[in-house]
């Protein structure tokens, strides 16, 4: 007779490869250099906040806070500038990186705190400290679309997908989920690790539109983000795993950091409205809709020739141009728009003339000129090997929107900041959002994501390749 042990332990070694490629939760890497405390921070004038770098964490808009840790660290910063001598008052420098590098970060003293603004699977270590509860008994909710099948019990969830974003705390609970399901001899749950440039706000959005059918978020995350997304709903009768708190973290080593934040958390209310600017900067932004929907996808199939000749000229993906068609004119070659832009890829009859193209109204031509164009940016501009193509495509399509000289003063100012210049998403994009708003990283985004919709069923969009299989 096997043991039960044994036959979970078997069970796992045969779960999909996509629920076990990556370990949810962040990873705790390099070795630990001395920490700052509070005095060395008092006298450095400066509090390091490394931040997960997701818009709904940490997000500032034109002078407007939007990330929910925003309102709380503005007020540590205030409580400790209440409690500082003369000359000794300290200012926040944000830190944003991905939710799986931050407690590596903090071990390594790239930063003071960690703020993720989610739940972490924090591992037992010598080295870092959780603080007190920041929101406590936080569940994590089954999330998907009305109209979409409901789900009372987790047996339901068998055989399924569900998207998550990288370190997302869920990671650890489908896992358990999965053990459970295997003594039944039930299909496992299977995880859809979604692409690093999605944030846990942008698959909620993928989400709504049908891209992805299923996630598992943090309860106050989806319950925020659904007053600007209606179309999404909850299975709450589904208790993925038991409620857990958020908290912020130090090195082990500073007590008197740790000691801090902990009285200030004791006292900390948030205020009552601290989401009307988000939602006032954000209401009309989160609404991509699903690219493969039966229609659009019959004019992407009439399009696709057209699409392939003009970006396999230029030395581009061919997704990247129907990405861009499908948000620029949803696929409809008789699209007109501001300033004589016109056609699938909305291109200007003098952006066109730039790049040796005249009568962008025939569909082989506006095609041709738009792509011409983007690979113009791209070879003047972004042209760098230190760009990751994902990267290199996202500002590109900045330039399209808003002019390369922008992009690249952009660049210079995150470099100058200490963020990366050579990321767009969450790093030079912030600096976008603080001079010109959401518009351009909003338009970014939407571009990306149905590059990233279209990209998983890739090989039914291209015949004469074997088609992915689908996704439940």
């Amino acid at each position: 007779m096997i043991r039960p042990t044994l036959l979970i332990a078997l069970c796992l070694m045969l779960l999909p490869v996509s629920a076990m490629a990556r370990q949810a939760g962040p990873s705790q890497v390099g070795k630990p250099s001395q920490a700052r405390d509070l005095a060395q921070i008092r006298n450095s004038k400066v509090l390091r906040v490394l931040v997960n770098q997701s818009r709904n964490s940490s997000g500032e808009v034109q002078g407007q806070d939007i990330g929910v840790e925003y309102h709380r660290l503005r007020a540590f910063e205030r409580y400790l500038n209440g409690h500082a001598r003369d000359g000794q008052k300290i200012t926040l420098k944000i830190i944003p990186k991905a939710k799986d590098q931050l407690l590596g970060a903090l071990s390594r003293g790239e930063g003071d705190v960690v703020a993720p603004g989610e739940l972490f699977n924090l591992k037992p270590g010598r080295t870092i400290s959780a603080s007190a509860p920041i929101v406590d008994d936080v569940p994590l909710l089954l999330v998907g679309g009305k109209g979409q099948r409901r789900f009372t019990r987790l047996e339901q969830l068998s055989g399924r997908t569900v998207a998550l974003t990288t370190g997302s705390a869920a990671g650890a609970a489908v896992n358990v989920i999965n053990q459970k399901l295997a003594l039944r001899k039930l299909p496992a749950v299977k995880i859809e690790w979604v692409d690093p440039t999605l944030a846990v706000e942008d698959v909620l959005e993928m989400v709504q539109a049908g891209i992805f059918h299923l996630t598992i978020v943090e309860k106050p995350i989806a319950e925020r983000w659904a007053t600007l997304m209606p179309k999404l709903h909850f299975d709450r009768k589904v208790l993925i795993s038991e409620p857990r708190a958020m908290r912020w973290y130090v090195r082990r080593d500073a007590s008197m950091l740790r000691a801090s934040i902990d009285r200030f958390l004791v006292g900390y209310k948030a205020p009552s409205n601290q989401d009307v600017a988000f939602e006032r900067v954000y209401r009309r932004l989160y609404r991509v809709h699903n690219p493969l929907a039966r229609a659009d996808r019959q004019k992407l199939e009439q399009l696709r020739p057209v699409l392939q000749k003009h970006a396999g000229q230029q030395g581009m993906d061919w997704l990247n141009l129907a990405a861009l068609a499908f948000k620029e004119s949803t696929l409809n070659p008789n699209a007109k728009g501001g300033g004589g832009a016109t056609g699938l890829l909305q291109i200007t009859p003098s952006a066109a003339q730039r790049v040796g193209v005249n009568n962008i109204q025939s569909v082989d031509n506006n095609v041709q000129a738009g792509a011409k164009y983007l690979a113009m940016i791209r070879r003047k501009f972004f042209s760098s090997p230190k760009l990751n193509e994902r990267e290199r495509m996202a500002f590109v399509l900045a330039a399209y929107n808003m002019g390369p000289e922008r992009v690249q003063g952009m660049r210079a100012e995150a470099r100058r900041r200490g963020l990366n210049p050579n990321q767009w998403f969450f790093q030079v994009e912030r600096i976008a959002m603080e001079q010109v708003g959401m518009g351009p990283v909003s338009y970014v985004n939407s571009v990306n994501k149905y590059f990233l919709a279209f990209d998983r069923v890739r090989g039914s969009l291209e015949p004469g390749k074997p088609a992915l299989a689908s996704r439940k």
